[in-house]
C-alpha cells in the first residue's frame, strides 16, 4: 500500500511538471527542441579524508534531451574505505522543463538506499542561475510513507583567474515530520559546507581540485545519531577532479 502510494505521488509529480505553463518560452522552442543533445559531468568525484572514516564521493548528473525537456539521472554518495559500506547513496529520475532563460523545472522519482530501509520519493523542484550567478537547486521530497522534506543547495563559482576558480558551496535539508528508521528528525536535520579550488585543464573538461568539506546534523536528527552512538558532525580534506564528457 505504502509503496503504491509513493508511486502515484511520483505520478503525479511528473503530470504536474509536463503541464506547466509555456509564459516566458522563447516562439520558436518548438524549433529549439528538435536538436538533441547529452551530457555528463561529474561535479565531484573525489577522496574525503577525515579523522576517523576516510570516503570516496561523488555527485553525478547525466540528461539527454533538448533546450526545452530533458530526461536527466541524478546520484550523489559517500562510500566508507574502512570499513566497506556505502554510508548514503541517491539517485533520482526526473523530467525537466524550461520555464525561463534561467530555469527549468523538475519532477520525478528519487530513490535512497541501502543505508537503512529503502526509501522511494516523488521530486518535484527546480534548478538554474539566481541573480548575481548563484547555482541554485531546490526540492520538495514525498515519501511513500507520506513524510515530506525539502533541499536547496547554493553554489558560487569566484574567478581567481580565467582557469582558477574558487567554489564555495552550502546545503540544507528539512523535514516536515520523524523517519527514525533512517535517522531523521523533524526540523532542520542537517547542514553541509563545502569550499571547492579546482583548475580547469583539457578544454575545461577536466578540472581537479582541492578542498574542505564540512556536515552537521541538528535538532531532531542530531539527538537520532547520538542516542544511536554516531558522531553529529564531521571536517574533512577532499581532493579531487571535475569532469565533463
Amino acid at each position: 500500500m505504502q509503496r503504491s502510494f509513493g508511486l502515484a505521488v511520483a505520478v503525479a509529480a511528473v503530470t504536474v511538471a509536463l503541464n506547466l505553463p509555456m509564459l516566458g518560452l522563447p516562439a520558436r522552442a518548438d524549433v529549439m527542441d528538435n536538436a538533441m543533445f547529452t551530457s555528463v559531468r561529474f561535479d565531484q568525484l573525489e577522496y574525503r579524508a577525515g579523522e576517523d572514516t576516510n570516503l570516496a564521493a561523488w555527485d553525478l548528473e547525466a540528461w539527454a534531451g533538448g533546450d526545452v525537456w530533458k530526461l536527466a539521472l541524478e546520484s550523489e554518495g559517500e562510500y566508507a574505505l574502512r570499513p566497506d559500506r556505502f554510508e548514503n547513496l541517491e539517485n533520482q529520475l526526473v523530467v525537466r522543463r524550461m520555464v525561463s532563460d534561467f530555469f527549468d523545472a523538475k519532477a520525478g522519482i528519487r530513490v535512497d538506499t541501502p543505508a537503512g530501509p529503502d526509501r522511494v520519493y516523488g521530486v518535484l523542484g527546480f534548478e538554474g542561475l539566481a541573480p548575481q550567478w548563484f547555482e541554485v537547486d531546490g526540492d520538495l521530497f514525498l515519501s511513500e510513507k507520506g513524510d515530506l522534506s525539502a533541499r536547496f543547495v547554493a553554489e558560487y563559482d569566484i574567478l581567481i583567474t580565467n582557469r582558477l576558480i574558487l567554489q564555495p558551496l552550502g546545503e540544507i535539508n528539512l523535514a516536515a515530520s520523524d523517519d527514525r528508521e533512517i535517522g531523521q528528525g523533524q526540523g532542520v536535520t542537517d547542514v553541509e559546507l563545502g569550499l571547492r579550488l579546482r583548475y580547469e585543464v583539457v578544454d575545461r573538461t577536466v578540472a581537479p581540485y582541492v578542498g574542505v568539506h564540512w556536515e552537521k546534523k541538528l535538532g531532531e536528527s542530531a539527538g537520532i545519531a547520538r542516542s544511536e552512538g554516531e558522531d553529529t558532525d564531521a571536517a574533512r580534506v577532499v581532493a579531487g577532479v571535475r569532469l565533463l564528457f
